[in-house]
């Protein structure tokens, strides 16, 4: 067993960022900030909202979307605890059910509408050992409310020293936690089981047990995987980076797992900022891939996670240069800039799809044919993905509004993490009801999709007799699922020379802003190996159509910075087309996928500055999106 520095690796980033600032704000340390209204009102369980009211869906034999987290914190994860958070694994289900439960910081929180499903996943590295310490000391007996509102001297840097130095000594590089608290992390585990079992109602809101196996990328980077388990068949404890490190001994554990009757896949997340280890082309002992490696981590892997708050891993500006929504809530380096020499394909997940058609070509396998999801990795027991009431990810870093841009705190804004986070993303899944079997079904086979935030639909079938009509069939879904292949999945054969056609959809959330336009990408690899992309317009709204270099005007903006409001006065509530590609090669390898993007809409930072009575920063202004899993093609032989 390979020894390891567990409570380090998850808190090597947190404690970089303090040291860095320790000096800066020592002078200042003993100055009160002014105040942050952001903590108000106090959060009182005699005065929270009840829980909203769910109802149960029916089955639906042509499926239908699901909104749901796959990738929720507590306080039994160690940086959680640290950071100011006591919600339990209950809570977190509970919110995400519609109840109002309180945040680190002492305010009320609550999300505007249930989600479908969630997973608590809290760090398997010592599972709730850190808790099970801090409540024996003045971190535990004190909140971070008080020290916000009290502690003129807090500071990012004196709150997480201070939050440390209370705690004993923590033992490292054992399997073992200290003496005295060996039970704790077998009673952690016992609780994120029971929390959600106890919340599990099928057809109405389904739960999955998991956890984070939270192992160390390249330089520091930061790359673990969610492991999600279709039901209540789990082992009796999670398979940690205590264990091993890399990444192949987690999956020989899983599958492991599945002989022993115990449905179960991992998600990678936060490729953006792994430093280029999440799409690699070698493995963690720099062995190029062969076939088994290849066929293990598919079978293991079959989605990545690319929208959640700590940045998206779509695509990068500089890998898509032509693509003018790719620099949307980019976030690389979590401690700081990228080290040198970082190859930036490596990070994201459309140079990845690039890279697997290639190594399809020239090896024969294709390691990187995943399809996509959004989740949060909120660690306040939350979802913290709505624009308008964002409340951070974690309470010490980002759990106000002052804190977030550097008005109630001595942690200039440019130097605090939070000002690179974005408040995103939610899973979206294709499946006949709201159900463990179901739900999992559908992330097995790909029918995914990855939303930066806001509950949008998108859907796209491919296929070779598809053409315009079939959009208006009133059997159109079914249809499709007929004589084409969803999302995820990859075209059969080929037909001569004939190109395949798409039938796809996008919904606006019922609640939100309006669309602008429905975009495929398209990526493919030349006869020489050598792969390109290409993003193509397919339904726009407000009557656009793309100039003769296919490109789109843009719509105004109708945000209103002084008040943080928008209108729907552009934009369409759906969009919907079939597309034929018009450049298609039989005999080239090639993907698609579908993209919607939303009219421009105020970002969380610009809601925080109009509370806080202050400019906001920029970027004022984002235009959230859904990005869906894709579909494949491979030539005949």
């Amino acid at each position: 067993m390979a020894p390891a520095r567990p409570l380090r690796l998850i808190a090597r980033g947190l404690a970089a960022i303090a040291i860095a600032l320790a000096i800066a704000l020592f002078a200042v340390s003993l100055i009160r900030p002014p105040p942050d209204p952001s903590l108000q009102p106090a959060f009182d369980a005699a005065e929270a909202q009840p829980m909203m009211e769910r109802t149960r869906i029916a089955r639906d034999p042509d499926r239908q979307a699901f909104f749901g987290d796959l990738h929720i914190h507590s306080a039994l994860s160690p940086d959680a605890y640290v950071f100011g958070v006591r919600a339990m694994p209950s809570d977190a289900y509970r919110y995400a059910k519609g109840a109002t439960i309180e945040h680190g910081a002492g305010y009320p929180i609550r999300i505007s509408r249930p989600l479908d499903f969630a997973a608590v996943t809290d760090h398997s590295e010592y599972l709730g050992v850190v808790r099970a310490q801090g409540e024996q000391t003045t971190l535990g007996q004190r909140s971070l409310r008080e020290r916000l509102l009290n502690d003129g001297k807090l500071s990012l840097s004196v709150a997480y020293f201070t939050a440390v130095s209370e705690l004993p000594p923590f033992t490292q590089g054992t399997v073992t936690p200290p003496e005295g608290l060996e039970q704790v992390p077998v009673d952690a585990w016992r609780t994120l089981i029971d929390a959600a079992e106890a919340h599990n109602e099928p057809g109405v809101f389904t739960t999955f047990i998991a956890y984070e196996w939270s192992g160390p990328s390249r330089d520091n980077g930061h790359l673990h995987r969610n492991v999600i388990y279709a039901s209540n068949r789990v082992p009796e404890r999670p398979f940690s980076a205590v264990d091993s490190l890399k990444p192949r001994d987690l999956w020989q554990a899983l599958d492991e797992q599945r002989t022993l009757g115990m449905p179960v896949l991992a998600i990678p997340h936060n490729p953006n900022l792994s430093n280029g280890d999440a799409f690699d082309v070698v493995d963690k002992d720099g062995n190029p891939f062969d076939a088994a490696y290849v066929a293990r981590r598919r079978r293991n892997e079959p989605l990545a996670e690319i929208f959640q708050v700590k940045g998206t891993s779509e695509t990068h500006p500089v890998l898509s240069s032509a693509d003018e929504f790719a620099d949307f809530e980019i976030s690389e380096g979590f401690i700081g800039d990228l080290p040198q020499g970082i190859d930036r394909r490596g990070s994201y997940a459309r140079a990845a799809w690039r890279r697997g058609l290639e190594m399809a070509q020239t090896r024969g396998f294709d390691p990187f044919d995943f399809g996509v999801i959004g989740s949060s990795d909120g660690h306040g027991a939350s979802s913290p993905v709505e624009e308008d009431s964002f409340h951070g990810k974690l309470p010490m870093l980002d759990g106000s509004a002052g804190i977030r841009l550097g008005v109630a705190t001595f942690v200039p804004r440019a130097a605090a993490p939070a000002s690179r986070w974005g408040a995103a993303g939610l899973a979206g899944i294709w499946a006949e009801e709201n159900t463990r079997a179901s739900l999992f079904a559908a992330m097995r086979r790909k029918e995914t999709f990855a939303t930066s935030g806001p509950r949008m639909r998108v859907r796209m079938f491919g296929g070779w007799n598809f053409g315009p009509t079939d959009l208006e069939r009133a059997d159109a879904i079914r249809h499709a699922y007929a004589n084409g292949v969803p999302m995820g999945g990859t075209l059969p054969g080929a037909n001569g020379t004939a190109s395949p056609g798409f039938l796809v959809w996008a919904v606006k959330d019922a609640d939100g802003a309006n669309l602008d336009r429905l975009q495929i990408v398209k990526a493919w690899v030349e006869a020489d190996g050598t792969s390109a992309e290409k993003v193509f317009e397919i339904a726009a709204s407000d009557a656009r159509t793309p100039d003769a270099e296919g490109a789109l005007a843009p719509l105004p903006s109708t945000v209103d910075l002084t008040t943080a409001r928008y209108t729907n006065e552009f934009g369409a509530g759906e969009l919907s087309a079939f597309w034929s590609d018009p450049e298609f090669d039989p005999a080239l390898r090639a993907l698609y996928y579908a993209r919607v993007i939303e009219i421009p809409t105020p970002r969380w930072s610009t809601y925080d500055a109009v509370q806080l009575g202050v400019e906001p920063p920029e970027p004022h202004t984002l235009q959230e999106r859904a990005v869906a899993s894709p579909i494949w093609y491979t030539p005949p032989p």
